[in-house]
């Protein structure tokens, strides 16, 4: 997928850069549609993070990094999962708000919301993280060109100053 001299290929840049904002209207779908079907946040974050994988693969640069995604997932899962008991419930209650809406109907909403929202930084943030381990930095950027004449010249130009300074 990606030649040593030249970089990625075009045709994989525009496919993916193409395919990106599909599957993150299909990432906000699953998200939203997990609390009645199978989906949420973690199948939310995995779905993003195979997307951050794609966008790496094809070089281009990560548009976050791991710690500040982990770190606001945690800090959000925990205050939704501690706050119930700051009014005397028990831990990871949920709290349902229900309204009607005028084009949409009757809408529940909770606090679980809330907590799938840590859940998809969280493992949005671990699949970064992973990258960044890899060094899929790199892969953004293509490798300096080296030519034979320019290794040819160095050396030649290390032989000239030993044989001079041993003179």
């Amino acid at each position: 997928m990606i030649d040593q001299t030249t970089g990625p290929s075009p045709i994989v840049r525009l496919s993916i850069r193409a395919a990106t904002p599909l599957a993150l209207v299909i990432a906000v779908f699953v998200f939203f549609a997990g609390h009645n079907r199978p989906g949420g946040g973690f199948a939310a974050g995995l779905l993003i993070g195979a997307v951050l994988v794609l966008r790496s693969v094809a070089g281009f640069p990560l548009p976050f990094r791991a710690i500040p995604l982990l770190a606001t997932g945690t800090i959000v899962a925990a205050a939704v999962a501690v706050a119930p008991m700051l009014w005397g419930d028990v831990f990871l209650d949920q709290i349902v708000i229900e309204q009607k809406l005028p084009l949409l109907g009757k809408v529940k909403s909770g606090s679980a919301l809330i907590f799938d929202v840590g859940v998809t930084l969280i493992v949005s943030g671990l699949i970064v993280a992973v990258l960044d381990g890899f060094r899929a930095d790199h892969l953004a950027t293509p490798p300096p060109a080296v030519s034979n004449n320019k290794v040819t010249t160095d050396k030649a130009n290390t032989d000239k100053a030993t044989t001079e300074s041993s003179s």
